[in-house]
């Protein structure tokens, strides 16, 4: 995972969230690429999910969905195989995502995350590294899952 190029999609529930983190990673180096939306007028989830997950999935990026809860996002976002979308509240599960389960896609609830939260969450997510090791037999098992 390209940690410091970034793909980023929301709804119009996470659009607020979407753009606070948008300006974040510019101002901290990151090369962030935005698959929208571009407002707060409703639109569906899975819709930007699957466009920002297939987009960092081809560029090897990390990816960043955010809805409402994160839950929608986060579903949507692991229909597509090679998707490791996990959905973080704070900084331990964002280390975690990492640490044991090599998440690739982070998802976050606009709704239910404060911006600063969120942003604390993206910094841990693009700075910890997989731990490999007995939880990479895990990973190999989920991704069996997908050809079943």
């Amino acid at each position: 995972m390209n940690k410091k190029r970034v793909v980023i999609g929301s709804d119009h529930a996470g659009f607020e969230m979407k753009e606070q983190i948008k300006k974040y990673l510019k101002q901290n180096g990151y090369d962030v690429l935005d698959e929208g939306t571009d407002s707060t007028d409703s639109v569906d989830y899975p819709d930007f999910a699957a466009k920002t997950v297939t987009e960092c999935l081809k560029s090897g990026a990390a990816g960043i969905v955010i809805c409402g809860t994160g839950i929608g996002a986060s579903i949507s976002a692991n229909k597509i195989k090679g998707a490791r979308a996990a959905l973080c509240h704070d900084a331990y599960t964002a280390i975690y995502s990492r640490r044991h389960n090599d998440a690739n896609i982070l998802a976050l609830g606009g709704r239910v995350t404060g911006v600063d939260v969120g942003i604390q969450i993206v910094d841990l997510f693009l700075s910890t590294k997989f731990d490999g090791g007995r939880h990479r037999l895990r990973i190999d098992k989920i991704s069996k899952l997908e050809e079943e």
